[in-house]
């Protein structure tokens, strides 16, 4: 079976290489394309050093722009390129552009199409990411759901149970493989920091880090927190202007961007981690690390349910009030089923023994009818009853 994988920023690769790994692992032949939907060299050596990315097999290098300009020049690009290799399956993961791009692309040139963390929903119809999650799913012969929600999210949406899959969370499959190495990492002295003596933040958003309004008020919250707790925040890229421009409060520290192993390391010693990444909910979930998002909802339910994740949403007030109660009485680990390294092999043997797109339904035909039992013989004696 030839199967491409599509990656196309930072958090597609935590994603996409314990997949390429269990499909290579049993005799696939596997192509990373790397769609350069958010590439910086810098940091992209770092993570595909870190993970032990081999080079990705195609470059794209489509860059930045509009969501339009953006999944148009991913779908132009991707389109040859499908033809020329002939995949017999697919894989995108996530749901920034370059998954909807690639999946569309799939889905008009024939290839069966496996979407990776299927059946999230935040719910937020102003989240372009949720967009890209469910015209997705629409299009994917094969949903690898990651918890329980996303397959009843699948359900309730009227998916095929054939195409349903609930496989576990990959994100944790490259967590565990590495953990150890993260915490091998020097990043603590690096930064003069002490095990389980300050906070972590992660701001990339364009719901907070766009908005000046928004921003001034989670950085008051930050500012306040950061007088009972020392915060560290690594810089992204989205929100280094903004953060130049407002000023970040005392207590508060600026870092560069840290590569996974160090991030991870960061996460692990963290006393609380503040975010708006999905990512950082299911990371911190899985190590036991108190979590406080900073958004109004979120696509990853079992982080709450079953994890350590609390909304605070994005009122300064109720985030400090939050924060309080979270370093006052830290919610008990619990990590959610199936998120126990082994979701890439789940996945591997779904696709290899899926079948081939002459094969398999396609994700509108209807279910299978269901046979019907006639009897074979008159019953023996009479059993009508009188009206």
């Amino acid at each position: 079976m030839r199967v491409v994988c599509v990656a196309g920023a930072r958090p597609n690769y935590m994603k996409i290489k314990p997949v390429m790994d269990a499909l290579e692992r049993r005799g696939a032949e596997v192509l990373l394309v790397h769609t350069g939907q958010h590439y910086d060299p810098a940091m992209n050596d770092v993570f595909f050093a870190d993970l032990g990315i081999r080079p990705p097999d195609r470059f794209l290098g489509v860059g930045s722009g509009s969501h339009a300009e953006q999944t148009g020049r991913v779908m132009t690009a991707f389109e040859p390129l499908l033809d020329e290799v002939s995949p017999d399956v697919v894989v995108v993961v996530g749901d920034i552009n370059s998954t909807l791009a690639c999946a569309l692309v799939t889905a008009k040139a024939g290839p069966l199409l496996a979407h990776v963390e299927a059946g999230l929903r935040s719910r937020d119809w102003s989240m372009p990411e949720e967009v890209n999650r469910v015209a997705t799913d629409r299009v994917s012969d094969y949903l690898l759901a990651p918890s329980p929600d996303a397959v009843d999210n699948l359900r309730t949406e009227g998916y095929r149970e054939d195409q349903i899959h609930l496989v576990g969370n990959v994100m944790i499959d490259t967590l565990l493989a590495n953990l150890e190495r993260a915490r091998a990492s020097d990043v603590l002295d690096r930064f003069g920091l002490a095990k389980g003596e300050f906070g972590l933040v992660t701001l990339h958003r364009p719901a907070n880090v766009d908005d000046p309004e928004v921003l001034t008020g989670l950085l008051k919250a930050l500012g306040e927190i950061a007088g009972r707790l020392p915060l560290v925040l690594p810089v992204h890229p989205r929100a280094a202007g903004r953060l130049a421009e407002i000023g970040v409060p005392g207590g508060v520290r600026l870092v560069p961007p840290a590569g996974y192993l160090d991030f991870i390391a960061l996460q692990d010693s963290a006393r609380l981690v503040l975010t708006d990444s999905g990512g950082v909910q299911e990371e911190t979930t899985a190590l036991g690390v108190p979590c406080v998002t900073l958004r109004d909802n979120t696509e990853r339910p079992v982080t709450v349910e079953q994890g350590t994740n609390v909304l605070a949403g994005r009122d300064p007030e109720r985030i400090t009030a939050t924060v309080n109660a979270v370093l006052d009485r830290p919610p008990a680990p619990r990590r959610p089923e199936l998120w126990d390294g082994r979701a890439s092999d789940r996945i591997a043997e779904v696709l290899l023994a899926g079948g081939t797109a002459s094969t398999r339904p396609r994700p509108t035909d209807r279910p299978a009818a269901q046979p019907t039992h006639e009897p074979t013989h008159q019953p023996t004696e009479d059993r009508t009853f009188p009206i």
